[in-house]
């Protein structure tokens, strides 16, 4: 889906207030509730108080909670995503793998977008219930189907994948095999366009089944994914209404990525434009939502929120492969300015480069190759930095370092490597 500026257009709401929103105070706002921003220098040097009584896997999933899942299509960023979150400075990839394989506070699973995603496990009933209530609408209100099921035949393959995975984690193979045995040889066909392959028929299912909450990713058997039954991370869960559901959703995501529009709502995902307008409409007339002018363009917060930080956005970041705040915030010419869209973009998509943040804006990419225990990191900057600017790089290096166990080489100039497909 393409990421082009556009000229968002709000439901009209007569006569609702409308609170004025400096981009600056967006971006300073975006950066604290993505726990990005750069703590004012006379703050104490202390941990959030959830750090007091909360362990690593707990915080990490309120970390996906706030930024509403961090993307795991590269795990490994998504584990760089939350854990350079985490309060303290002791926090590192492992953290996030205990908690996604062992604590199961975490679940990897089809998200946003249908995209692969780390999600709290806690929230399996939110996620669930909103994905499958959007791909009711997108559907036009009718039952599920696929280019290679029809909703009947996709409804047999969700209830034996969920019945295969109860209590185990089997291969793509694996998983095939126990299917056909529960269904039929059709859907073992292997019609599925894929990577210069043919896949098996039921796997278009995939996603659905994930959204049912039949189907979540288990630990990797050597090189070769798994899956399971995400009932395994949350027993018992249900999920929830549809409306419901949708309407939380929509307020964890004004709330992270807010001051946004029905169409940045769509865009993030994956749903249909007019759907999300009609979405923000109703909550608005509950008063759930309220307009706002964000830099003379309308857009939504929650009811309420619109408090804004006293400190202006600052600090420099290395944002990972399809970090949160990268591909969620818009508009994209913003975020992305001049340089930055040519550079940081791919095909004005965001997420297929590592960024480098300043400020709360896109002024940079980089890229890591790691030999052993070293770490080679190589930023390209699109501006000069600053002193202070540089300082916060190489303090960024070294987190990076601590956060993957390893020790940095830092090089500052141009990146060669591609974006990620």
């Amino acid at each position: 889906m393409s990421d082009a500026p556009e000229n968002p257009v709000s439901p009209e709401i007569p006569d609702a207030p409308v609170a004025h929103i400096p981009w600056s105070a967006a971006v300073a706002r975006r950066l604290e509730r993505h726990a990005l921003a750069e703590p004012p220098a006379d703050a104490p040097a202390e941990a959030p108080a959830e750090a007091a009584t909360e362990g690593a896997a707990e915080a990490a999933a309120r970390v996906a909670a706030t930024l509403c899942g961090a993307h795991a299509q590269v795990l490994s960023a998504a584990e760089l995503s939350l854990a350079m979150r985490l309060p303290g400075t002791a926090a590192t990839r492992t953290d996030i793998q205990r908690a996604l394989w062992t604590d199961r506070t975490l679940v990897k699973t089809y998200g946003p977008r249908g995209t692969v995603h780390l999600l709290p496990s806690r929230d399996l009933p939110l996620w669930t219930g909103a994905l499958t209530a959007q791909q009711a609408a997108s559907a036009n209100g009718g039952a599920a189907a696929t280019d290679y099921l029809d909703a009947g035949r996709t409804d047999e393959v969700v209830a034996a994948i969920g019945d295969a995975l109860a209590d185990t984690e089997l291969t793509v193979d694996e998983l095939t095999e126990a299917i056909v045995e529960r269904t039929g040889a059709w859907a073992g066909e292997r019609v599925m366009d894929a990577f210069q392959d043919k896949w098996p028929r039921w796997r278009s299912a995939t996603a659905v089944a994930a959204h049912r909450g039949a189907l979540c990713f288990g630990p990797n058997k050597g090189r070769r994914i798994t899956y399971t039954n995400p009932h395994r991370w949350l027993p018992g869960f249900t999920p929830y209404e549809g409306d419901v559901a949708l309407a939380e959703l929509v307020r964890r995501y004004l709330h992270a990525y807010g001051p946004a529009s029905p169409q940045h709502f769509a865009r993030w995902t994956g749903a249909p434009r007019g759907w999300a307008a009609g979405l923000f409409r109703g909550l608005a007339e509950r008063g759930e939502i309220q307009p706002v002018d964000l830099a003379g363009t309308p857009a939504w917060v929650v009811a309420g929120d619109t408090a804004l930080p006293a400190e202006p956005p600052r600090g420099v970041r290395l944002l990972p492969y399809f970090d949160a705040y990268s591909v969620g915030c818009h508009p994209r010419d913003r975020v992305f300015p001049g340089r930055a869209a040519e550079r940081a973009l791919a095909g004005g998509q965001a997420g297929n480069f590592p960024v480098l943040l300043v400020d709360g804006t896109a002024a940079g990419v980089w890229h890591q190759r790691r030999s052993g225990r070293t770490i080679h990191l190589t930023v390209e900057p699109l501006a000069s930095l600053t002193t202070a600017q540089r300082a916060g790089l190489d303090a960024q290096a070294q987190r990076l370092g601590a956060l993957m166990e390893g020790t940095v080489r830092l090089t500052v100039g141009p990146v060669t490597v591609g974006p990620h497909a």
